[in-house]
């Protein structure tokens, strides 16, 4: 089957001009020639989405998320590369995309679905559906200069959706609905996934990353640094982040060596193999404390490689720390196979101050007993301090553990349940029956 999204060698440039020249005689002098520096948002790009397949695009603020997705859409051509698309295509692409803000609702819609190529028949057709699904039937007749960011968002995501495309750009407009609309649009997109149909998601949730997708594509300054599941994507997201905060840091201390000439003006911080020398030296003594390991500790279970639901954990971490430090938190999360946050603690929000950290330790969260039935578990873990503004570590589902249940329950979770039955029958002798599961 062909793929519905190709994106093969796909490069884009911007000339960014950081001189204007208003007079006639400037012009004249400089022979109409403004001097511009080439910006490479993108960089040899190669992406290919299989038809029904769901694929988030991680990155920091300015990687080239946005940028690569105008290009699947069409608004903006690359510089170099290509890109084939199969099938109708609809995008949400940014907040009030495709509206003009002094049309009605309706007319808006009418338009909007235009763009997308279809027919003013068919759109009269799933008007009311459209509207149904915005939630907007009060306000379907006014200019929709006078939205909410709310209400465009709705909007646009109906018009997208009931169009019934088979390729399907979203670009991190979702965070601007509310948390039911959220939920909606989780729902309209697993439906969409049921029937077969393509999605791309931009996005820095990624707990939607992995909720929906498929498969994960991380970029940094415009490179593609990873293409993979969803949980080494977003490992390698997080690893990311972490190493530009840390470069941050070091260059506010004024720790990182001066690097000099044009390339260093252009990428803004040194290449992978440079940070791991700056970080080598001088900045690991400020603001590092380091996982060196994570341990899950059966006490009931010998040398079993699994824990049986009810039965005690210890989740041991073992860290490093290269100088005191005060304010230091460490969190656990444990999430199930499909990347959905089941339980988590820190040492902040149980009330537990960790005082002065310094050189090697060992934190132990102890579960009296595990109310979790069978599977296997990922477990991210996070040292940050007390007011979240620096991660000194993290460590996105590495480990797991392993369970295993006697129970016939259903679900994730296995509580203790009592059952009783009560009978008032005439001529019964017994009460009743009760039972525990």
């Amino acid at each position: 089957m062909a793929p519905a999204v190709e994106i093969v060698g796909v490069s884009k440039r911007f000339r960014l001009f950081n001189e204007k020249f208003t007079s006639l005689k400037e012009r004249l002098i400089h022979f109409g020639k403004i001097p511009y520096e080439d910006f490479w948002a993108l960089r040899d790009i190669d992406i290919v989405v299989q038809p029904g397949e769901t694929v988030g695009l991680l990155g920091h603020n300015g990687s080239g998320k946005s940028t690569l997705l105008k290009c699947v859409a069409g608004i903006l051509q690359p510089t170099l590369g290509e890109i084939r698309i199969r099938g109708r295509m609809a995008a949400l692409l940014e907040l009030g995309a495709g509206f003009h803000p002094d049309l009605s609702g309706r007319e808006n819609v009418f338009l909007n679905a235009s763009l997308l190529g279809v027919s003013r028949r068919e759109v009269q057709r799933k008007f009311d559906d459209i509207v149904a699904f915005a939630e907007l039937e009060p306000h379907i007749d006014q200019q929709v200069k006078y939205y909410s960011s709310g209400m465009y968002v709705r909007l646009g995501f109906a018009v997208a959706v009931n169009m019934e495309p088979d390729v399907l750009l979203i670009d991190e407009v979702l965070a601007v609905g509310d948390e039911l609309f959220q939920r909606k649009c989780i729902d309209r997109i697993r439906l969409f996934q049921r029937e077969g149909r393509t999605i791309v998601f931009v996005t820095h949730s990624v707990d939607q990353v992995r909720q929906i997708c498929d498969r994960a594509v991380v970029l940094d300054r415009g490179e593609m640094v990873a293409c993979d599941a969803p949980g080494p994507a977003i490992r390698t997201y997080r690893e990311h982040l972490l190493q530009r905060q840390e470069y941050a840091e070091a260059q506010r201390l004024g720790l990182t060596e001066a690097v000099e000439g044009e390339e260093a003006a252009d990428q803004g911080a040194p290449q992978a193999d440079e940070r791991v020398n700056v970080f080598s030296q001088e900045a690991k003594r400020n603001l590092q404390v380091r996982i060196v390991s994570v341990k899950f500790d059966y006490p009931e279970c010998g040398e079993r490689p699994y824990v049986v639901s009810g039965e005690p954990l210890a989740i041991n971490i073992a860290y490093q720390a290269s100088r005191p430090i005060t304010d230091l938190v460490v969190g656990v999360a444990v999430y199930d196979m499909e990347g959905r946050l089941l339980f988590g603690w820190n040492t902040e929000t149980m009330g537990v101050s960790l005082g002065v950290v310094n050189g090697a330790g060992e934190i132990s969260f102890n579960i009296a007993s595990l109310p979790l039935l069978d599977g296997t578990y990922p477990v991210t873990i996070g040292i940050h301090s007390r007011d979240e503004g620096t991660v000194y570590d993290w460590r996105e589902q590495r480990d797991s553990f392993e369970v295993m249940s006697r129970s016939r329950s259903a679900g994730v979770l296995e509580l203790q349940v009592e059952v009783k039955v009560r009978r008032e029958e005439p001529g019964a002798e017994e009460p009743g029956a009760e039972g525990v599961a």
